[in-house]
């Protein structure tokens, strides 16, 4: 039987994390206990994943000793264990610190049962400490995707001029080469001619089974004008009632916030389809709290929100010129058609109808986008925006994180599409700098 030792960071991405070791004991240390007790009375996520621990913890307690080790229908044995004779273990650190006392645990553990164990953590310079005192460490994998193969949401097919012919005459295509791969709801396909310039652009359509070109080809929503066929192509996504999730990842400038802003008011406020746009960030980098800004949470929000608010003007100024647009921002708030608020504060809400813009969401664990997309009441459509390569969230990365998480579980939906961009439009220094920066 396999062990496994799991650290505090775990727990909070997945509160169900120690489930998931079938036919194998998992140890949790007590260091792991006293951390998560520190973090239970947090109001953020991290509370939550904290409190939601302990109590599937305690319900253990009912079928045995946590301590003597409590087996599951899986074959796996959980225990909690207290690492006794530290100092025994002659770290090259002293061992005041939560990571430090950790690692002795680990120590002990490996030294009682002669045999390798492996340690799962999310903390990076934590693996490569472990791996320093000769201890197995390795990232927690469950939710892990594939970046490099991550889905598109769109694709290239070089057809034959003849089938490209009657795709512009029947308006559909419903019969494939076979060297084509099979398509997933909502996919798009830049169609190419093998022998001449002609081209076209169509959305798989499941019921049908067949490529139809873009319904919403030519709009432009809130004055907005497509700059290249991936922005036609999020339009798509962005204006389709029957499409209630998208995802839209990609480099900086490509627009994805923009387009997605100019759709949900072409929706709320021009085809009253929604009764409001709702606006929200995980706000990260300040500890996934607000209270240290001066000011009301709406001022706080404010400083936030920047991004958001620069988007906003910009539209309002091209729709009508000359117009005091923090007056018409103003209005929106208080007609009620806009919210913006922190992720923080979206937990027990119910947002039914509604016109959600999740931005900047590679910031957060899959346990919380499950948390927001469970938010969804009736008639609400949500949008998840983000950068895999931009993440200030210190246990993710571009294959752990809740976004890339969600493209990859709901590739083949009828109610979800996607989309990757790979061009920005901000301006020719920001592509450059895309491009060679990396």
């Amino acid at each position: 039987m396999k062990t496994f030792i799991l650290d505090t960071n775990v727990l909070i991405h997945d509160p169900d994390a120690f489930l998931s070791f079938k036919n194998s004991e998992v140890i949790i240390p007590i260091t792991v206990i006293e951390e998560l007790d520190s973090f239970k009375r947090s109001a953020d996520e991290r509370g939550r994943a904290a409190r939601t621990v302990s109590r599937n913890l305690n319900a253990l307690r009912a079928t045995g000793k946590l301590s003597e080790g409590v087996r599951l229908k899986d074959g796996s044995i959980i225990k909690v264990v207290l690492g006794q004779n530290a100092a025994e273990n002659h770290l090259p650190f002293q061992t005041t610190t939560g990571d430090n006392r950790i690692l002795s645990i680990v120590m002990n553990v490996q030294k009682e049962k002669k045999e390798p164990v492996v340690f799962i953590t999310k903390d990076i310079n934590l693996r490569i400490k472990a791996e320093a005192l000769g201890i197995i460490a390795e990232d927690y994998e469950k939710e892990k995707v594939k970046i490099d193969e991550l889905y598109n949401g769109w694709r290239e097919v070089e057809v034959t001029e003849s089938l490209l012919d009657r795709f512009y005459a029947d308006k559909r295509i419903s019969e494939f080469p076979s060297e084509v791969d099979k398509f997933y709801p909502n996919e798009f396909v830049l169609l190419k001619s093998k022998n001449s310039d002609k081209s076209a652009i169509a959305k798989y359509n499941a019921r049908q089974k067949s490529l139809l070109p873009l319904y919403h080809q030519t709009a432009s929503p809130w004055g907005l004008k497509a700059l290249n066929v991936h922005q036609k192509f999020a339009f798509e996504l962005l204006l389709c009632d029957d499409i209630q999730l998208v995802t839209l990842i990609g480099v900086p400038g490509a627009g994805k916030t923009l387009v997605s802003l100019a759709c949900g008011m072409q929706k709320v406020i021009e085809e009253k389809k929604f009764t409001k746009l709702f606006i929200a960030r995980p706000v990260v980098p300040m500890g996934r709290d607000i209270g240290y800004l001066p000011g009301s949470k709406q001022e706080k929000l404010t400083s936030w929100m920047g991004a958001i608010y620069d988007n906003f003007e910009f539209l309002l100024s091209r729709k009508n010129p000359g117009v005091d647009t923090t007056s018409k921002i103003s209005y929106l708030f208080d007609s009620g058609l806009l919210e913006i608020e922190a992720l923080t504060y979206i937990r027990g809400r119910s947002l039914p109808n509604q016109y959600i813009i999740i931005d900047d969401a590679q910031n957060l664990t899959p346990h919380e986008v499950k948390t927001i997309i469970s938010r969804a009441g009736a008639g609400t459509k949500i949008i998840m925006t983000g950068d895999p390569q931009q993440i200030d969230n210190p246990y993710l990365d571009a294959s752990s994180n809740g976004l890339t998480n969600l493209v990859e579980r709901f590739k083949g939906q009828e109610i979800y599409g996607h989309l990757t961009f790979t061009k920005s439009e901000r301006s020719s220094l920001a592509a450059l700098a895309a491009e060679l920066l990396g």
